[in-house]
């Protein structure tokens, strides 16, 4: 099954760890059901017709609708946490590590448009253990952008008076990617990450 963000920007899903080849059909469907029609109004029946297959089908592989959604974020939280993390502990000044998160962080919410829309703004659907879980990875996430930040504070390379407030700036930038892009439109997700990490090198005062 191969849908047009599997192509989006030339890198495979971020879906093969999810094994059998059915649990996984199904993960896909579920998340073009969900950016299409919402969690809530999205059935299981829907999904296992996208999916091409039976609705007792989907419940070999996933007890319920919500386990679907919890499994997508997860892994979707999962990727962007390790994207972040890989540009805080990566080379380079402050300001290049800076770049280099947000860069990989925009284009990865635009290539995968779809999932990280689902990713992002479907938390308040996950019951309440699952969304602690995802809380934590998104905090994690938000530590990794405020090291970057204050390194280049104490570094003298950026003039940011609110460090905290500036980190939730630059990821909300980022993550409001998946609401807007189009890949039709005029720009390609690595044009929009270059835009982007320009954007916030100005908006943290980048000293050169």
């Amino acid at each position: 099954m191969t849908t047009a963000e599997e192509t989006a920007d030339g890198e495979n899903m971020p879906w093969d760890e999810v094994t059998p080849e059915a649990a996984r059909r199904l993960l896909v469907a579920a998340v073009e059901a969900f950016a299409e029609r919402g969690y809530h109004a999205t059935t299981t029946r829907d999904i296992a017709g996208r999916a091409g297959m039976s609705p007792a089908a989907l419940y070999i592989h996933y007890k319920t609708k919500e386990e679907l959604l919890h499994r997508i974020s997860r892994i979707g939280h999962g990727k962007a946490l390790e994207i972040l993390e890989a540009a805080a502990n990566g080379p380079g000044s402050p300001a290049e590590r800076l770049a280099d998160a947000v860069r990989s962080f925009v284009r990865w919410h635009a290539g995968r448009r779809t999932t990280a829309h689902v990713v992002q703004y479907e938390l308040d659907s996950l019951d309440a253990e699952h969304r602690a879980e995802i809380v934590e990875l998104r905090r994690k996430s938000d530590a990794a952008v405020r090291r970057i930040i204050n390194e280049g504070v104490q570094a003298g390379e950026f003039d940011v008076p609110d460090v905290p407030g500036t980190t939730l700036a630059v990821l909300s930038l980022c993550i409001d990617v998946a609401r807007w892009f189009d890949t039709k439109g005029r720009r390609t997700p690595d044009e929009v990450g270059e835009l982007y990490a320009d954007l916030v090198l100005r908006m943290v005062g980048t000293r050169t």
